[in-house]
């Protein structure tokens, strides 16, 4: 068939934009250097949890709730109460919902069958032939996109100089492995395919006897069954169109996926017609939920309301009397839920003590390049473009920045050298002996955290002093923080200083780019201290103290111990000042220590806590985000004093101080769907590891310096390692969706959805939910959809 063929072109329109779809369907994969959670149902938030559920299980075969025992045991246990199970079923679509509630009690006990995906060409070829057919197409996809994606691993990168589509063919036109193993004719197959990969799929998606309906869920399956090389081809696309550009590469990986399919139907066609023909019906049909998929949204929304319920309690205390006198220190830490349990422990050290929860990018969207570096760090949330660029060191350290970086380059041709096939054996027989010390070491998790040795980062000189103190106002203004200034504030980014771990810059601050938040507190710090600054906000109307120091630090949340960078502000006048909080942070890091220490396992104590940091055999160093259940924008004084068990991203937020509700408005497009990023790729790793979970850490290995696979080859594993989400014994997360509370007229809130779809979408199907708090801290009324609200019982407030 000739590649102009008009019966292909009249299709290709059509296709072109359900490949697409099928695209958009598959969440982005970002490489180890700079992980950020992502939500795995990101291309199903227009949908209801129940119709994702339809549609993942028919093009992966999994559940997107946790299995029915799971939700019997809390019923039994009385912690989902039947009013929990009522007001979950009374929201469920009455024809598709249990008659009642005794009947939804029977289905939570019932076991439901794990679905199955709806089977591809490959899966039908395995069964008549006995022949593994989706596995070998797995490995040998894995080995070609090992070398095409290589970021600097491969001692022997393969060229990347075309389109992935036009790569995969010059490889596999030579690759006899499929010949081998019973395809004969592949490798010709391969060479007389069109040039152009959507004229490719234009082509064989009729040739397989496809209707146009079937082709978006069939082709979204093709690329399920890639697993993370497609989510880490949808970040392709995700950057480049970022950026303003576009990217196929992901259109190429369905069109190589067919080849495989087309080739092995000519080669099993008459043995697989009949069920291949009820498969493409399947794909043809509506995709909708089942009364079982219902049931099952019902008990995991149950479960939902019964930890609201817990949070609604505890909001509920009395809170403490604000103190009135200036505090000693005021220190703000990122939003993330780690943060909690040392701002609360922080705070009872020193009653005058105020902590403030702020996004750890410190509202600072900065490329930065590090001390001896040549790449550009995006420390920013993915979400966003950097528009500022900043560098460490002034021209003082020039010199030394360019004879470090000359000797980075050699470290790494000596790292390169000692993995090369000619010298390995060689390398390791004669100075394998010199690293026996720092094995051991390493092992028995000896070695202290490395300090941080960067200079001071500094902002691009360029940027002029009208748009540094408009930066500054617009910080200060968002974290609510515009009077009663202390004499020493505190600005705490976070970091995880830990061994041997692939996915240590998961561990890093999301809202960095899975980078630490050093850079960005210490670069703020730079700024709020310029006095020409400082007399710019005094125009606009926030007056700092002359006698207020701004100081960066660094919290590693392994450790919890706090790292302050005095040296970047000299001041004889603060020195006793810093003197007073080295010692609070230092009780603050203890007290947190103790209380984690009872979460982790094998910790005897808080001082096996630190140890963990530095042990390359250390498979839980931290727990990271797990736990996490919500999200609070509120003055601190509504849970301050409340222990929420580090299971809430904690954002300061006055919305008096907030007249246009701008402030509201940036909270909610960004720190809260960042923040539901977190929640949901948890999520998506507990109740779907097979799809949506890194698998098992014992047996990962690094490939192409982006991404884990399990074993030698084969899949690139996408989302959080199951040792990140269970302890062994027990789950260590629970997979709820997370609640959002925030202090603020529903009405406010209502006209900021009303302008953000996606952000609606999110609330409105579920994927997050929504409350307004009154200035009790009370839970007062929940966001019901479509712009609505209700008032939650015996809580009162106006809106």
């Amino acid at each position: 068939m000739s590649q102009t063929d008009p019966s292909v072109l009249a299709d290709l329109e059509f296709f072109e934009t359900a490949a697409d779809r099928a695209a958009r369907a598959v969440p982005p994969l970002w490489p180890l250097a700079s992980s950020v959670a992502v939500n795995p149902f990101l291309g199903q938030t227009g949908e209801s949890l129940a119709i994702a559920g339809a549609r993942l299980a028919r093009v992966a075969g999994v559940a997107v709730t946790m299995p029915r025992g799971w939700f019997s045991a809390k019923i039994a246990s009385g912690a989902i109460s039947d009013e929990d199970l009522l007001a979950a079923w009374t929201k469920a679509p009455a024809h598709l919902r249990p008659a009642d509630l005794a009947a939804l009690k029977v289905a939570a006990a019932l076991d439901v069958p794990k679905p199955k995906a709806i089977p591809t060409i490959a899966d039908l070829a395995a069964d008549v032939s006995g022949i593994d057919w989706p596995g070998l197409i797995a490995e040998r996809f894995g080995a070609w996109a090992a070398g095409y994606f290589d970021k600097g691993q491969a001692l022997w990168a393969a060229p990347n100089g075309k389109g992935a589509y036009a790569a995969w063919q010059a490889v596999a036109t030579h690759d006899l492995t499929p010949e081998i193993a019973g395809l004969p004719g592949f490798a010709r197959h391969v060479a007389d395919a069109p040039d152009s990969a959507i004229i490719l799929i234009a082509r064989a998606a009729p040739r397989l006897g496809l209707q146009t309906m079937a082709s978006e869920t069939y082709f979204h399956q093709l690329l399920m069954t890639l697993g993370g090389w497609a989510q880490y081809a949808r970040y392709e696309l995700w950057q480049a169109e970022l950026a303003g550009g576009s990217d196929q590469t992901i259109t190429d990986f369905i069109a190589i996926r067919l080849i495989w399919e087309e080739t092995l139907f000519l080669r099993y066609g008459q043995q697989i017609a009949e069920k291949w023909a009820s498969a493409r019906a399947e794909h043809a049909a509506v995709v909708e939920a089942t009364p079982d998929l219902v049931s099952d949204a019902i008990l995991q929304e149950a479960a939902e309301r019964s930890a609201q319920r817990a949070l609604a309690e505890i909001l509920a205390t009395p809170s403490p009397k604000t103190n009135q006198v200036r505090p000693l220190l005021q220190a703000a830490f990122c939003i993330d839920v780690r943060s909690e349990v040392l701002r609360r422990a922080l705070e009872s050290v020193n009653p005058r003590i105020q902590t403030i929860g702020f996004a750890g990018f410190f509202g600072l969207t900065t490329a930065h390049r590090r001390f001896a570096s040549d790449v550009e760090e995006l420390r920013l949330p993915v979400l966003l473009k950097p528009a500022i660029k900043s560098h460490s060191g002034t021209s003082d350290f020039a010199a030394a920045d360019q004879s470090a970086r000359i000797k980075a380059r050699a470290t790494r041709a000596w790292g390169r050298f000692k993995l090369a096939a000619v010298s390995s054996f060689a390398f390791v027989e004669a100075t394998g002996p010199i690293y026996v010390g720092e094995l051991l070491s390493d092992a028995l998790g000896l070695n202290g955290a490395p300090a941080t040795s960067d200079p001071a980062p500094r902002l691009d000189p360029a940027l002029d002093l009208e748009t540094r103190t408009a930066a500054a106002e617009t910080v200060l203004r968002a974290m609510s923080l515009t009077t009663g200034f202390a004499r020493l504030v505190l600005l705490a980014g976070h970091g995880a200083n830990v061994a041997n771990n692939p996915h240590a810059s998961g561990l890093h601050c999301g809202a960095c780019g899975g980078h630490a938040g050093d850079v960005n507190a210490r670069l703020l710090a730079a700024l709020l201290n310029d006095p020409a600054v400082r007399t710019g906000l005094a125009t606009n109307g926030i007056d700092i103290p002359s006698d207020t120091l701004f100081l960066a630090a660094l919290h590693d949340t392994t450790t919890d111990q706090v790292t302050l960078f005095a040296q970047d502000q000299a001041s004889d006048t603060h020195r006793t000042d810093i003197g007073h909080v080295s010692a609070w942070l230092a009780a603050a890091g203890k007290l947190a220590r103790g209380e984690r220490a009872l979460r982790l396992p094998r910790a005897a104590g808080e001082k096996d806590v630190a140890k963990r940091s530095r042990d390359w055999a250390e498979t839980r160093p931290e727990w990271a985000l797990a736990g996490c259940k919500a999200f609070i924008a509120a003055p601190r004084q509504r849970t301050a004093g409340k222990n929420l068990e580090g299971q809430a991203f904690l954002h300061d937020y006055d919305w008096k101080q907030d007249g246009s509700f701008g402030v509201l408005e940036l909270i909610l497009t960004a720190p809260v769907v960042v923040a539901s990023w977190i929640s949901l790729q948890y999520y998506g790793s507990t109740v779907a590891p097979e799809v949506f979970g890194g698998g098992n850490k014992l047996l990962h290995n690094v490939t192409g310096g982006i991404g884990v696979v399990e074993g030698n080859g084969g899949l690139l594993r996408a989302g959080l390692p199951w040792q990140s989400v269970h302890d062994g014994e027990e789950y260590a997360h629970e997979p709820l969706r997370l609640s959002v509370c925030i202090e603020a007229p529903c009405q406010a809130m209502s006209d900021v959805l009303s302008r953000h779809d996606n952000v609606r979408a999110l609330f409105d199907n579920g994927w997050l939910h929504l409350f307004a708090l009154e200035e009790t801290g009370r839970m007062a009324w929940r966001y019901a959809g479509n712009l609505e609200w209700t008032e939650m019982s015996n809580v009162h407030s106006q809106q």
